[in-house]
């Protein structure tokens, strides 16, 4: 398993975090959000899922990754 840090910009509530963590468990990976750090920690096989993916993933959401 790999492990990424991402700056997300627009998180602000737990709906927030429901959604991007929910939206990356659908594509098999782990997300782990932290709101007062404005990240998502992301745990997954980067032999199944590209880290561009992830990112695709989390702005379909609503929200922008730096």
């Amino acid at each position: 398993m790999k492990n990424i840090k991402l700056q997300v910009q627009g998180m602000s509530c737990q709906h927030c975090v429901n959604s991007i963590e929910g939206a990356l468990k659908e594509i098999g990976a782990v997300g782990k959000v932290d709101l007062k750090d404005e990240s998502v920690d992301v745990s997954f096989d980067e032999n199944r899922i590209s880290i561009e993916r992830i990112k695709e993933t989390i702005e379909e959401q609503g929200y922008d990754v730096l």
